[in-house]
């Protein structure tokens, strides 16, 4: 406690008091970002005393010290103003409607890659974040899962079944992007999000992406189809009618991927989940498997194209002892033009301006047992002129 320890307890509330004052005036300092002025501020309160029965102490300091904060029941009430500080200085909110979500990111430098733009990791980590930010903020579980309360008390999570991200330009490092997301029902197994990425200086949508959530019983690990009462309990949230990212007739979100088969073209083995691919869940991170996926790519396209689509079958979980080979192969002309894969949905001719796309056909494999992780489709284009 802070009264047995007095000249700690001075020092931290010094370094505090400095701290709170720098912090409340960078947050209440007004920045541009475009021709918007956005504001954000947090009163942090801290009064001193020479008497340490009269000293109040902000939930925060509380939270960080452990000592209990003045005219609080608990430290519970310490953490929720804890979180609510985040919800406050996170750039993003629900729309006027209340069916989607929006959040403005800044791109930081550590988001760049070898192209001087945004990785399309760093794309997907970002449409995972304001997913989980959309479900938080609509009142769903905090743990990662985006339960609801019957999801809750049923042991029953949502997993990734596909995913399909197209990028028309990537952002570069300091700009700032604007990702808006919803939900929707997707048939009676599972549900559908999707998003819209925009130039947040222009409004010019610079990507787009859609995926497929299952339900699956955490303890059993089986697939479960969605009852009445999650439905309900989520249908709320959604949009009235039916709203797509990728609203078009035969859109590639919808193709189907074969398996890539023996020999593979180009080949990366032996791929071991790091720590850091793990999750809050630990589970190796959905955003890994892309990496895996293009670790097969050879370094011809690498240098001369720039993703501009990636389709992702998830097929299997993978743990962290898993050792994990990556196999690519371009494409077959065939694949594209509805030859020989009538039934992949209906592919057709390139146009004349997607003659130039290179695509290839990507599989993830468990080294030991051979059995599919992952499925990926990928195209690409040649990389625009620099900047």
């Amino acid at each position: 406690m802070l009264s047995k320890a007095p000249p700690a307890a001075t020092a931290a509330t010094a370094m505090y008091n400095a701290s709170a004052k720098d912090t409340n005036f960078a947050l209440t300092h007004s920045r541009s970002i475009g021709s918007v002025s956005i504001r954000r501020r947090y009163n942090v309160f801290l009064c001193n005393s020479s008497s340490s029965s009269s000293r109040k102490v902000s939930p925060l300091l509380a939270v960080a010290t452990g000592e209990q904060p003045s005219g609080v029941a608990s430290l519970r009430e310490a953490e929720k103003e804890k979180k609510s500080l985040g919800n406050r200085l996170r750039l993003g909110s629900l729309t006027e409607d209340g069916l989607s979500y929006k959040e403005k990111f800044v791109i930081r430098c550590y988001e760049v890659g070898i192209n001087k733009t945004a990785t399309i990791e760093t794309i997907a980590n970002l449409l995972q974040e304001v997913g989980g930010n959309h479900a938080q903020g609509v009142g769903f579980s905090t743990d990662g899962f985006a339960t609801t309360t019957t999801m809750r008390k049923l042991h029953l999570i949502w997993v990734t079944a596909r995913m399909h991200i197209e990028v028309y330009r990537y952002p570069a490092w300091s700009d700032v992007i604007e990702i808006e997301t919803w939900v929707q029902g997707e048939g009676k197994v599972g549900t559908r999000r999707d998003w819209i990425l925009k130039d947040y200086a222009n409004g010019e949508v610079i990507g787009r992406a859609t995926s497929k959530w299952v339900m699956m019983n955490e303890d059993t690990r089986r697939l479960q189809k969605v009852s009445d009462d999650v439905r309900e309990e989520y249908l709320v949230f959604c949009p009235r009618t039916l709203r797509l990212a990728f609203p078009e007739e035969n859109n590639n979100s919808l193709k189907k991927i074969p398996k890539l088969e023996d020999p593979a073209e180009y080949s990366r083995l032996g791929l071991v989940p790091r720590r850091s691919d793990l999750d809050m869940n630990k589970h190796v991170n959905n955003v890994t498997y892309i990496g895996w996926a293009l670790e097969s790519i050879p370094p011809e396209i690498i240098d001369t194209h720039e993703l501009q689509a990636i389709t992702l079958d998830y097929r299997r979980e993978c743990q962290r002892d898993d050792i994990v080979d990556s196999l690519t192969s371009r494409e077959p002309l065939g694949n594209a033009a509805g030859v020989e894969f009538k039934e992949i949905n209906g592919y057709v001719s390139p146009k004349k301006d997607e003659q130039d796309l290179s695509r290839f056909m990507h599989l993830l494999r468990s080294a030991g047992s051979g059995l599919e992780i992952n499925r990926c489709r990928t195209e690409w284009r040649k990389k625009p002129a620099k900047r």
